[in-house]
């Protein structure tokens, strides 16, 4: 026993006699004074930068198109503060990140480390490229951030205040710029997936759409695009299965794995039948009600929408995204109908209790959606998912430079054939071939926008971004201040909606201009329940609140408005 506090003392006096800058190093990657002198232990402090924990998307919980039954996020419920988990989570993650990419950019430029100096620029590109996407993640949600390039002591830390958010910008497109300039266009299948030239173009296109640079925006996504390396996978729905792996498509991604205890619990999102949690997580009326009919109009507008069958003549990555009713699934027939008492089970051949309805099981999902996009059998065996993170694909760059392009005033044949080629794609067709798919032809800026917008909340779906889209866009306001709804309980379900002819939505919502339905004379003639009623303040939530700990311990770091 004594000896095991004799070593938990060296251990507390080692802690604390080395907590004299912002981040630690890993200790398998031993100190500054005696690391970085041959490629091996470069590579392993490489690697560390591409953890997934430094890697993580917006949610889609933070966004109109999600349902969690009748919860709220923070985010949604307008209660956001600087005490939130997440929001402490994401500052001091990025800032690890950032700690460690300086110290390897730091060491790389004062030690004559043995390897050649090609191999040397390559190696500070690849941090300066995690340096420029996480200070780009900052800037994002908190607006100005404190911003060093260097090691920085605690007591220098506890006083440094916040840097502009402009001059933040410009030293990530600098540090872009270099990654660019050094950064391979790709590595040997030997190698593991790691940062590329195509990577800092395409980042640096969104860090510079997101923040209005669009000359900055268009250049970069044209220049990823003449790389000539990536192109459109030809399915859609293979695209996001754990077994499809790394294709042209994907930019850049962060890989996952079950076995090393880097994976997602998706139980949440799949059907009681096998063993979900009955799409607890899930599609919202809101994100099913935006997919476009196959003649390009929305479901309000287009003669072709069916309410009795809503996912016929529907873009098809509404049913790449949410499971369309009356189809197998994961080894079942899904049908939330509440006269659908039994399934069939597909493994058997035999008919079952039906848990994927509210009629038996009041958990099944309460809008009657689950999710479809990326999953696969794999989930059902452990419920679990470790396909990589995809953080950048070309669909995106396509779209970024679409949208440059318009918000410049350089409407072109350029922009219809990037708005066009992943429209086409979602069809399985070429773009040359119009009369399979609703192609978008050349028109006025303000008419291809709202074309983009919706383009992107079809495609991109569940991937992260429109957390993002809304708070850029200013939709925030707007989106996230509706309620969401759900189906009738099961008894006033069959009275007022099945015994009329229907079941899940008696006619289609109105949709405005953004794209976003409107359901309050569903609900207001008692046809749907309402589940939720978001919040978003538009005085304050356009950026989080800076985290309550770094306002208390640094008298310089003040706090964003009317938190």
């Amino acid at each position: 026993m004594k000896t095991i506090k004799l070593s938990i003392a060296a251990l507390l006096t080692l802690f604390f006699s080395a907590c004299s800058n912002l981040d630690l190093n890993p200790l398998s990657e031993g100190s500054t004074e005696n690391w970085y002198s041959n490629d091996v232990e470069i590579n392993m402090s490489i690697n560390d930068l591409y953890k997934n924990v430094f890697w993580p998307t917006d949610l889609t919980d933070w966004t109109d198109d999600w349902i969690n039954r009748e919860v709220l996020t923070p985010i949604t419920s307008g209660t956001i503060n600087g005490e939130w988990g997440t929001v402490s989570e994401r500052w001091s993650n990025c800032y690890k990140a950032i700690s460690r990419a300086n110290t390897i950019i730091q060491a790389l430029e004062t030690k004559a480390a043995s390897i050649s100096n090609d191999a040397k620029q390559k190696y500070i590109a690849e941090a300066r490229f995690v340096r420029a996407c996480q200070y780009s993640r900052l800037v994002d949600l908190f607006g100005d951030v404190v911003y060093y390039t260097s090691t920085i002591p605690l007591s220098e830390a506890y006083k440094t205040p916040r840097t502009a958010k402009e001059e933040v910008l410009n030293a990530i497109f600098e540090d872009f710029d270099f990654a660019i300039e050094n950064l391979p266009v790709s590595y040997p299948s030997t190698v593991p997936a790691r940062a590329t030239k195509g990577a800092a173009l395409a980042f640096k296109s969104r860090t510079a759409l997101y923040n209005g640079k669009w000359a900055l925006a268009k250049d970069a996504a044209q220049k990823c695009m003449e790389l000539g390396v990536y192109k459109l996978y030809p399915d859609f729905g293979e695209l996001f299965l754990a077994q499809t792996g790394k294709v042209d498509e994907i930019i850049f991604s962060v890989p996952r794995s079950a076995t090393l205890g880097v994976s997602v619990n998706i139980r949440s999102y799949l059907p009681r039948n096998v063993g979900g949690w009955g799409g607890q997580f899930g599609p919202s009326w809101y994100l099913w009600s935006s997919f476009l009919c196959t003649d390009g109009l929305p479901i309000d507008e287009s003669p072709l929408f069916d309410a009795r069958k809503p996912f016929l003549n529907r873009d098809p990555r509404c049913a790449y995204t949410i499971v369309p009713f009356q189809t197998p699934f994961v080894g079942f027939m899904y049908q939330p109908h509440p006269d659908s008492t039994t399934v069939l089970n597909l493994a058997t051949g035999k008919y079952q209790v039906n848990n994927d309805t509210r009629s038996v099981q009041q958990f099944a999902s309460f809008n009657g959606l689950v999710l479809k996009k990326g999953v696969d059998e794999t989930w059902v065996d452990d419920y679990l998912n470790d396909a990589d993170q995809i953080m950048m694909r070309y669909a995106d760059v396509l779209l970024m430079y679409a949208e440059a392009k318009v918000e410049l005033g350089e409407v072109d044949e350029s922009v219809v054939n990037a708005i066009n080629q992943v429209r086409a794609r979602a069809y399985k067709k070429a773009v040359a071939e119009v009369a399979g798919y609703p192609a978008v032809k050349l028109g006025d800026a303000a008419a291809l926008r709202k074309v983009i917008r919706i383009e992107r909340r079809m495609e991109f779906a569940f991937e992260g971004t429109r957390y993002m889209d809304l708070i850029r866009w200013r939709l925030a306001e707007k989106a996230l201040n509706k309620p969401n709804f759900g189906l009738l309980d099961a008894a006033d379900l069959r009275s007022r909606v099945v015994n009329k002819g229907f079941w899940f939505l008696p006619e289609a919502p109105p949709i405005d201009e953004d794209g976003i339905a409107d359901f309050s004379d569903l609900a207001n003639r008692g046809l749907i329940k309402q589940l939720t009623n978001g919040k978003f303040d538009p005085a304050k939530q356009y950026l989080w609140p800076i985290p309550s700990k770094e306002v208390l311990i640094n008298p310089n770091m003040r706090q964003n408005e009317n938190y």
